[in-house]
C-alpha cells in the first residue's frame, strides 16, 4: 500500500531503479535503462513476467542432496546414468551449466552457494559445506573423489583448501581443476574447451 499512497512519479521510478540496482552485475546506468524499459512494456508483457517470476519462486528450491536449484526435488543428481563416485564441488549453479555444456564430466555436483570471504562477512557456516561433509559421511562406500572446482581466485583457493582439510579424514582422492582456467577468472565465463581441459588435467590437492 505504501506505493499506492505515493503521488510522486519520480519516487516510483527511482524505487524501480533501486530494485534493479540490487541485482548482481547491474550498475546504476543499466538499472536505469531496465527500469525505463519495464515502464514502456505493455500490461500483458509485464503481467507475464511477474507470473513467471512468482512461479519460479514458488516451485524452484534447493535439492536436499546436491544443493542445486531444482523443481519439486526432481534433480539431476538422482540420474542413475551419472557417476556417483565423483562429486564436483562448485560455487554456484551457473558453474554446473558451464561444466555440463563442456561435456567433460558425468559425475555428481555439490553447490556451495558462494565462497568464504571474510571481507564480505561470509564464513563457512554461510555455505553448504556442512551438507557436503554429511553427504560424504553417509556415502563413504560410494564416493571416491572430490573435485574442488571453486574459481581460481583468492576466495576460491581459500575455500578449496578449507574443504580439503575437512574431507582429508575420509581418505578420498581430492583434486583441484587444472590451470587451464585463468587465474582470477570465473568458471561460468570460460569456454567449453578450457573447462574440458581443466577437468581432464585436474590435480590432486596437496595438504
Amino acid at each position: 500500500m505504501e506505493y499506492e499512497n505515493k503521488k510522486n512519479n519520480n519516487f516510483l521510478i527511482q524505487e524501480l531503479i533501486n530494485a534493479f540496482n540490487r541485482f548482481p552485475g547491474i550498475g546504476p546506468k543499466t538499472a536505469q535503462r531496465l527500469a525505463y524499459f519495464s515502464i514502456n512494456q505493455n500490461y500483458d508483457e509485464t503481467k507475464k513476467f511477474t507470473e513467471i517470476l512468482m512461479t519460479v519462486k514458488d516451485q524452484i528450491g534447493l535439492c536436499d542432496i546436491c544443493q542445486d536449484f531444482t523443481i519439486n526435488q526432481k534433480c539431476k543428481c538422482a540420474n542413475d546414468n551419472r557417476d556417483k563416485s565423483t562429486i564436483c564441488v562448485v560455487e554456484d549453479p551457473m558453474d554446473i551449466l558451464a561444466i555440463d555444456n563442456a561435456g567433460a564430466f558425468n559425475g555428481q555436483y555439490h553447490v556451495l552457494h558462494g565462497v568464504i570471504s571474510p571481507n564480505q562477512g561470509i564464513g563457512p557456516d554461510d555455505l553448504k559445506i556442512e551438507e557436503l561433509i554429511s553427504r560424504i559421511s553417509q556415502n563413504q562406500e560410494i564416493i571416491k573423489e572430490i573435485i574442488l572446482a571453486t574459481n581460481p581466485n583468492l576466495e576460491g583457493e581459500a575455500t578449496a583448501m578449507y574443504i580439503s582439510k575437512l574431507v582429508e579424514p575420509y581418505k578420498l582422492k581430492i583434486t583441484r581443476l587444472a590451470r587451464g582456467l585463468p587465474s582470477g577468472g570465473d568458471i561460468e565465463y570460460a569456454d567449453g574447451v578450457t573447462i574440458s581441459k581443466a577437468i581432464e588435467y585436474r590435480q590432486e590437492m596437496e595438504y
